[in-house]
């Protein structure tokens, strides 16, 4: 039971991380969802938007710090 705990709280931390983060970067003007390559399509009564660049960047970021908690954990 206590292997649960500790895993939401965990969870818990990181989306926590992940939501300041997400907010001081909306609050100093890193234009994420903004970025080149983010496909955006506007048209009479249709828009149409897919952040496909910030999508691949938010998944680099997001590997390469679990892979850092991962190996901070085995230890």
């Amino acid at each position: 039971m206590e292997t649960i705990a500790r895993t939401l709280m965990i969870i818990g931390l990181l989306l926590f991380l992940l939501g300041a983060g997400i907010f001081l970067a909306a609050r100093f003007g890193f234009p994420l969802g903004r970025l080149p390559g983010d496909i955006r399509i506007e048209r009479e009564g249709f828009s149409f938007y897919f952040p496909i660049t910030s999508s691949i960047l938010v998944s680099v970021v997001l590997t390469i710090l679990l892979k850092v908690i991962i190996r901070l954990l085995k230890k």
